[in-house]
Order: structure tokens, then sequence, then C-alpha cells
């Protein structure tokens, strides 16, 4: 009886270790090629572009933020 109640807790630990170390093995082998470069080789300082592109973003979230505020106020002001 108590070799049944082994083999049913062993089994299914044994499919699931089968399972993932199958899974898992088709990853290895030859590395994927690297992505081509999302900024053009022609810039003198790539890293202007995000620099540039991040700071639209504060902008926007801060325009959102004042707004959000400003909404929040006559919301207030209206009980």
């Amino acid at each position: 009886m108590r070799g049944r109640r082994t083999l049913w807790i062993a089994a299914p630990a044994v499919v699931l270790l089968v399972g993932l170390t199958a899974g898992c093995a088709q990853d290895h082998g030859s590395a994927a090629p690297p992505a081509p470069s999302a900024t053009p080789s022609g810039t003198a300082d790539p890293g202007q572009g995000t620099v540039q592109d991040m700071q639209k973003k504060v902008d926007a979230a801060q325009s959102a933020l004042t707004a959000a505020d400003r909404d929040a106020a006559q919301a207030d002001g209206d009980r």
C-alpha cells in the first residue's frame, strides 16, 4: 500500500521534470543573429534622439497631470 502511494506522488513529479527538461533543452543551440540597430549609423550622437523622445513624454505626462489637477479642482468646486 505504501509503495502505491509513493508511486502516485512520484509519478507526476517525474513527468513534470521530463517535460521541463524536454521543453528547455530545445533552446540550446546557436545564438540568434543580433537585431539591427534602431538608430541610423550616420548620426553623430545616437543618444540625443532618445533624450528628446523622453523629454516629449515627460512634457506630455506633466500636461496630463496638470489637466487632471484642474479637473479635480473643478469637481471639488462643484460640490
